[in-house]
């Protein structure tokens, strides 16, 4: 990972969901949902295949009821029920390489956790993290706690 530092990473709270693993990969790799659940991601569109750009509309955290804000990364990791990742290459024009990642962890044949973390890489990864990292944190873990409202949803009316 280029220019990993530990104490530049936001993590969002894990979360308990009731639901399999198979229900929440199911979720966010339904990528023309988003709008209907998550409150920091209401656009994503992608192929998910390694290398593929991931376009997405964010809601700015940063600036309280802000505008929304394009945002394009590269999808960097994908294990079925286990991992979701996308990237920010560190650019000459724009050095501030990222990477987040999606974690889902089976508890059981019913019930999983989650939670997703941003990785500030690079020389500038800390400025960026503290900057933006209490925002993103925020965003994280709305989007978290409303991914385990959907799933434990969508497991309920089909149990």
């Amino acid at each position: 990972m280029f220019g990993f530092n530990p104490d530049a990473v936001t993590r969002s709270e894990t979360v308990e969901i009731h639901a399999p693993a198979k229900i929440v990969w199911d979720i966010l790799t339904d990528l023309p949902r988003y709008n209907e659940w998550n409150p920091f991601c209401i656009r994503a569109v992608s192929t998910l295949k390694m290398g593929d750009p991931i376009e997405m509309t964010l809601i700015n955290y940063a600036t309280a009821g802000g505008p929304t804000v394009p945002n394009l990364e590269y999808i960097c990791g994908f294990e079925p029920e286990k991992l979701l990742s996308w990237e920010f290459p560190n650019l000459d024009f724009w050095p501030y390489p990222a990477r987040r990642d999606q974690v889902i962890e089976a508890t059981g044949p019913a019930g999983c956790r989650y939670y997703s973390t941003d990785a500030f890489l690079g020389a500038n990864g800390i400025h960026v993290f503290r900057f933006a990292g209490p925002w993103i944190k925020r965003a994280f873990d709305d989007s978290a706690i409303a991914l385990k409202a959907r799933a434990e949803g969508i497991y309920a009316g089909q149990s």
